[in-house]
């Protein structure tokens, strides 16, 4: 499929809906209503810091909402305003945060059922209105839904929208895209399907273990049968990874994309001569900015002397995710929760280890004054951030009552 002539038949649709619907103003008092917090602009107001009690709370400098996840929740908001009576479905989470998708779920803002592990359009008709959610939707789902002359409202973030023109811009000089992403990631399968040959490496480690196929060859069979889910049909090691180009799902550490980028470059360098490196790899910068402001801060917030880190966002947030594995890597006391209902008590918190696994942790509030780090992923509303700050002065004064 020609992917890029089909996104511009699609966009040119009267069907077709990117800029929203005129509501903004009525929207905008709508989400400060629900979403936005005045505790949280103190914070922000007294350098990101605030004392009560027993409890110093240092609030990262970038956190919460971002740009592309606020426009997303409008444009959704805006949809059900502009069709008040239509059918209104999701293609897949607006964005990764529990309160947020109720809140959908609440306005008749339903989700495309899963049947058998796929998605099933049939619910859908002709004449429903389909959002597009911020990570994008593979342009398989498009062409069904165009097919089906339904009204598409897309709220595709602009920067994933950026990671699609780079692996289109590999596809048509016939380049492997190596994608930075988790390959069950809805971004990266959404990337993926607008790519021509790629790979998806998840880490380093990974990203290592192709650098050395390149240049030392290996078992073929191995090499397939590791990353089976994570590369395009007909994938074939041995003739695909001679010319590449870096792609990477926004939500990944800064970081370690630019080590992936840096490791492959070397690697092609290594094999073709530096004469020849421009004939067998790309690199765009397709790392999120937003992405890139909250990771800086949480850089700068774990410099603190921190008695424990509260890393707030949904459990399926990829970008929350990298967050706590920067506390995690400083060995500061750290819970990854969703909501405030994971503080159990003083004593009880629930939460999400890097593994994946929700495990509940004992006596995880200390004793005496304490320095609490807090921060949360882009898809976190600053509301859902005051509750957990007021639940844990809350806990501390129940602790000193004691």
């Amino acid at each position: 499929m020609d992917t890029k002539a089909f996104k511009r038949s699609l966009q040119q649709s009267e069907n077709y809906n990117r800029k929203g619907f005129g509501h903004q103003a009525e929207v905008a008092t709508q989400l400060q209503s629900e979403y936005q917090s005045n505790l949280i602009q103190q914070i922000r107001d007294r350098n990101y810091t605030l004392e009560q009690g027993d409890v110093t709370i240092y609030l990262a400098q970038a956190f919460g909402f971002c740009w592309g996840v606020e426009r997303a929740v409008a444009m959704a908001y805006e949809t059900r305003q502009h069709f008040p009576s239509d059918r209104i479905w999701i293609t897949n989470e607006i964005i990764h945060n529990p309160s947020v998708n109720q809140r959908m779920q609440e306005m008749e803002v339903q989700f495309i059922p899963m049947v058998a592990g796929q998605k099933d359009f049939s619910v859908v008709g002709n004449e429903d209105v389909v959002i597009l959610p911020a990570f994008g939707a593979s342009v398989q789902e498009m062409q069904i839904l165009h097919d089906k002359g339904c009204k598409i409202v897309d709220t595709t973030c602009p920067w994933v929208s950026k990671v699609w023109n780079t692996v289109e811009k590999h596809k048509k000089v016939d380049y492997t895209s190596i994608i930075h992403g988790k390959y069950k990631h809805e971004e990266t399968v959404a990337t993926s399907s607008f790519a021509g040959k790629y790979l998806i490496v998840l880490n380093m480690r990974e990203a290592e273990y192709v650098s050395n196929y390149i240049l030392n060859g290996g078992d073929r069979e191995e090499f397939l049968q590791k990353f089976a889910k994570a590369c395009s049909p007909g994938f074939d090691p041995d003739t695909d990874l001679e010319r590449v180009g870096i792609a990477n799902q926004t939500t990944m550490l800064k970081g370690e994309t630019e080590q992936i980028g840096k490791l492959l470059e070397r690697t092609m360098m290594q094999k073709y001569g530096p004469t020849e490196i421009n004939a067998h790899f790309q690199s765009f910068n397709t790392i999120c900015d937003a992405t890139q402001e909250r990771q800086d801060a949480m850089l700068e917030l774990v410099e603190q002397n921190l008695d424990l880190m509260i890393v707030i966002g949904g459990f399926n947030s990829s970008n929350t995710t990298q967050l706590q594995q920067i506390a995690f890597e400083r060995g500061i006391p750290s819970y990854h929760i969703d909501s405030v209902e994971r503080l159990k008590s003083e004593k009880l918190i629930e939460h999400r280890q890097l593994t994946g696994d929700i495990v509940t942790t004992d006596n995880w509030l200390p004793d005496g004054k304490i320095a609490v780090g807090i921060t949360s992923g882009a898809s976190t509303p600053d509301k859902v951030v005051e509750d957990v700050i007021e639940r844990i002065f809350a806990l501390k004064a129940t602790v000193l009552a004691l």
